[in-house]
Formats: structure tokens, C-alpha cells, sequence
């Protein structure tokens, strides 16, 4: 690899084989599509744009959600998968269900994926979130009480 002040040139055995115009601002990405793996070329065609458009289908907590993930990241490209991945769960749980599950995450704090994908898993989202968690009894027969340890 060979770095001057204004490209940023990639070499394998002596032989060139990518050059970039070199960027002066701090994390800005400079690679070029035709560079990047075949896998990660399709994400070229992606934008946050897609992924609130999708959202908006399934409801607007969801597209909350999707934004607050995009903005979440330096890039939003790095959010992508997450976003992929948290639209998928319509398919799998529906539409209703994944818009449930998104109401109860963002007031909780929860932005991710997995916590979404958790909700669904322990059917948290068909659960009233207003109507107070069950508590344990006080008084139980198996509860010895401090006076038994005593």
C-alpha cells in the first residue's frame, strides 16, 4: 500500500491494483463500488430513504424505530442490516405484531434488532404495556419468610 498526499494506491506482487483520490476529511468512506466485494454491492442500491419508505408500510412506530437507528450510526449504511433484519420480522410475525413490538421499544430505551426480536420471541408485544406486570404473592407455602433462616 502507498499513501501520498493525494491518493491512496493498493499493490499485489508489485503490481498495482486499485487506486483512490485521497479524502482530507476524517472518516468520509472514498471506495469505490467496483472495489467492494460482490456481497456488499447491492448495498449501493439501498438508502435510509428505502428503508423509512418500507417502514411506513408496516406502521409509524416502526419507521420511528428505523430512524432511530440510521441516525444511531456515524454512517447510516451501517445500520442497514439492522434495518434489513428488523423489516424482515413482518414476514415472519406480521406486520401488526412487528408494529407492536416497535411501540413498546421506544419509550423502554430499546433500539436494536435483538430487543425488538426478544419482544416478539416472549409475546411482550401482545401484552398490554399499561396493565401492571403480575407481582409474586407475599405470603406462599413454599416462602419460608426471614424467620425460618433466623
Amino acid at each position: 500500500m502507498r499513501a501520498t498526499q493525494n491518493t491512496v494506491e493498493v499493490f499485489f506482487n508489485n503490481h498495482r491494483v486499485a487506486s483512490h483520490r485521497r479524502t482530507d476529511t476524517p472518516g468520509q468512506h472514498t471506495t469505490l463500488s467496483e472495489h467492494m466485494p460482490p456481497a456488499h454491492q447491492h448495498y449501493q442500491e439501498w438508502s435510509p430513504e428505502r428503508f423509512t419508505r418500507w417502514a411506513q408500510t408496516i406502521g409509524p412506530h416502526t419507521t420511528q424505530l428505523v430512524q432511530a437507528l440510521l441516525a444511531s450510526r456515524q454512517h447510516p449504511q451501517q445500520a442497514y442490516r439492522s434495518c434489513l433484519g428488523l423489516l424482515r420480522l413482518a414476514s415472519r410475525y406480521g406486520a401488526e405484531r412487528l408494529e407492536a413490538a416497535c411501540r413498546r421499544t421506544l419509550p423502554a430505551g430499546i433500539h436494536s434488532y435483538k430487543g425488538v426480536k426478544n419482544i416478539l420471541d416472549a409475546k411482550l408485544d401482545q401484552v398490554d404495556p399499561e396493565e401492571p406486570a403480575p407481582v409474586a404473592p407475599t405470603v406462599h407455602e413454599n416462602i419460608r419468610g426471614h424467620t425460618y433462616y433466623g
